[in-house]
């Protein structure tokens, strides 16, 4: 039988795919790429696109196919054997990118391209291809000495080990630690949905009663709802401290070490490359300018919302105090009482609202407000070959019948699987002679899932985040970009690969678009005005507070890759306890270990780039304002959107490409009106 991995198929062969199968493929897919450059190479004496970077570009993207099903189901269906065959490529494939970008004959044969009269013929996402690459020929260190090219070599294979080892670390710490109770008064407050959940956990490990667990749902639901303050703090220290040298399994997979070396690692990378530090080396392929421009944006935001978050965590106290006898509130109280405080002032209860967003019917108004938008219809397809039982399999047609994409989404949390949310590529949009490669994607959550004859049911926050991963993956989808490296969101600036996401967060807030994703689980009827008017007032509750806690992340991301001094090290939480004084009004225990579980900067690829959610912040809510001038399902504004961001991919700088559907540069006031903080 083939190796399912080596099958140029549409789509892979999830259920085919087995451990022996994966070292071996891509060994084999690594050699053939290196035979296509070395032959291509060879064999030309004038450069071009067709002798050259599309035949590369080609037999790389059978090596990213490949490569896809594996490393996704690594952090969704992950096992030992996985792991290992994971980990064993990951310095094979570290090792092939560092060679390409350090090939002097590919160097000069780009140059050559560049510089040949033929590159006027190209068009701009051929160019920006061209560019693009040779920009990343000097951030590989093509013009190292020999001994320094081997020395970043070694830098890149070591830091491709140590950001999966953190990432591992962190889900194994996630995956031990859970609380079998028997006693269903100690859960107190929790609702029924979150009881089933626990109770259906407990039944997973054939025991009585409930089980707690560190998966999001779980914990959240605890940190909210649980009437028991010690049970609280009990499950935030195990959440805070996980893959740390502190809390219930101190030292057992402690990323600290790890953090040290990736910090320690790219900061070498940066100044072999020329860079002050790792922070200006990120900014390269941004569209921030410097690293001070980064600075002050984050400073000014704080600046701005500082006095909102003060603000906030005082009538927070004061509420605690006053309604409860809570004269010490503690961060494992934070969301309690903050939900209690909802409650009491704006008689708003999540599990209300929850109610009216079963996940079918938040699906489904999702997929009509994007053909409002795009004039796109979404439709799910069986018998698609999955993962898990899960996963669902869909398909884009627009007005026309042409398919523009297909995606997965694999919506709730289980173990084995990674935490948080996010999109990824499985395949991208590439045109070869008269036919197209269809672009697929993969969406993943961890929500809560189904419960008995229950469905699942989504928060507010949890249909947000929905829209947010959904909003990747329309920009990966929707390109109408021909090559591999511009297509979707591939060279698109980082801190700009956020735009799409945030953007598609601001119909969840709209009464047109809640009658279309809202439903009551057992009626069907849609968010009454009453809740949605609730909803509105609270709207902006702890916004100041919610502000400053994102700046704190990004704050602290942007500056241990600045300040990072190798005679110092790292000084993680040092720097991390300045920023709290600077931006922060809750000060965590000294226990708190939340940089051990970062794996955004640690692992996710933002190392000094967290920023980015901010700064995209800006461009969305600009460009969502036009809409709020137009009318949120206007056509016309919905279609320049299309077709001047979501259909350009990487081709222009983003920049441009926004100017080109605003009509000017962004500007802070939406973001600013949007949270509720004065101008």
């Amino acid at each position: 039988m083939k190796n399912p991995l080596l099958i140029d198929s549409a789509l892979p062969h999830f259920s085919e795919i087995k451990t022996e199968h994966i070292e071996p493929a891509i060994d084999a897919l690594l050699a053939e790429a290196r035979s296509v450059v070395s032959a291509r190479l060879e064999s030309a004496q004038n450069y071009t696109w067709e002798n050259l970077v599309e035949p590369i570009e080609n037999v790389e993207d059978r090596l990213n196919k490949a490569w896809s099903p594996v490393s996704h189901m690594n952090s969704v269906v992950n096992s030992e054997a996985l792991r290992e065959a994971y980990n064993a490529c990951l310095p094979k494939l570290s090792e092939y990118s560092t060679e390409m970008g350090q090939n002097e004959p590919l160097y000069h044969a780009y140059k050559m391209i560049a510089q040949s009269n033929d590159f006027v013929h190209l068009d701009k996402a051929q160019k920006k291809i061209i560019e693009n690459a040779l920009r990343d020929f000097r951030l590989s260190g093509i013009d190292l000495p020999e001994k320094q090219k081997q020395r970043y070599k070694e830098i890149s294979q070591a830091l491709s080990k140590l950001t999966s080892q953190f990432e591992e670390n962190l889900m194994d710490a996630t995956n031990a630690w859970s609380k079998h109770i028997t006693d269903s008064e100690e859960l107190a407050g929790l609702p029924e949905s979150a009881l089933q959940q626990a109770q259906q956990t407990a039944q997973s490990e054939n025991l009585q009663g409930w089980m707690i667990t560190l998966q999001f749902p779980s914990y959240l639901a605890v940190m909210t709802y649980a009437d028991n303050r010690q049970l609280r703090r009990e499950h935030y220290e195990a959440f805070v401290t996980r893959a740390s040298d502190c809390g219930p399994y101190a030292g057992r997979w402690d990323n600290s070490q790890i953090m040290e070396q990736i910090l320690s690692l790219r900061h070498e990378k940066a100044q072999m490359l020329g860079f002050a530090n790792y922070a200006e080396l990120s900014l390269s392929t941004k569209m921030a300018e410097s690293t001070d421009q980064v600075i002050d944006f984050l400073e000014d935001l704080g600046d701005r919302s500082w006095r909102q978050a003060r603000k906030d965590l005082a009538e927070l106290r004061e509420f605690a105090g006053k309604y409860y006898g809570i004269k010490d509130l503690q961060p494992w109280d934070m969301s309690y009482f903050s939900e209690k405080m909802r409650q009491h002032f704006y008689q708003l209860s999540q599990e209300e609202v929850k109610a009216y967003f079963p996940d079918s019917r938040v699906l489904t108004g999702l997929f009509a407000i994007v053909e409002k938008l795009y004039g796109l219809q979404i439709s799910e397809i069986d018998k698609v070959d999955t993962w898990h039982p899960d996963v669902r399999f869909y398909q884009i047609l627009d007005q026309n019948g042409q398919l523009r994409g297909e995606f997965y989404t694999d919506l709730y949390a289980r173990p084995k699987k990674r935490g948080g949310a996010w999109m990824d590529v499985c395949t991208s949009r590439k045109k070869t002679g008269d036919s197209i490669q269809t672009p697929v994607a993969y969406l993943t959550c961890n929500f809560t899932p189904p419960t008995g004859n229950d469905p699942a049911l989504l928060t507010h926050d949890e249909v947000t985040t929905l829209f947010h991963e959904f909003g990747h993956g329309l920009h990966h989808m929707l390109t109408q970009v021909d090559h591999l490296g511009v297509s979707g969101i591939s060279g698109v600036e980082w801190d700009a690969v956020e735009l799409p996401s945030q953007f598609m967060e601001n119909w969840c807030w709209e009464k047109e678009a809640l009658g279309l994703i809202s439903g009551h689980y057992q009626t069907g009827e849609v968010l009454p005005d009453s809740l949605f008017d609730k909803m509105m007032a609270a709207k902006n509750f702890q916004a100041g507070m919610q502000m400053v806690r994102q700046l704190e992340f990004s704050l602290f991301d942007f500056r241990i890759h600045l300040e990072y001094d190798p005679k110092k090290g790292g000084r993680i939480y040092e720097i991390l306890d300045r920023v709290r004084k600077q931006v922060s009004v809750v000060q965590p225990p000294a226990f708190n270990r939340f940089a051990h579980g970062f794996s955004h900067i640690f692992a996710g690829g933002y190392g000094a780039g967290y920023y980015s959610y901010k700064w995209a912040e800006v461009l969305s809510s600009d460009a969502f304002s036009l809409f709020e001038e137009k009318g949120i399902f206007d056509v016309t504004t919905g279609h320049a959107f299309l077709t001047h961001i979501l259909e350009q991919g990487g081709s222009e700088d983003a920049m441009s490409l926004f100017i080109a559907f605003r009509g000017r540069e962004p500007k802070i006031d939406a973001l600013l009106r949007h949270n509720g903080i004065a101008a």
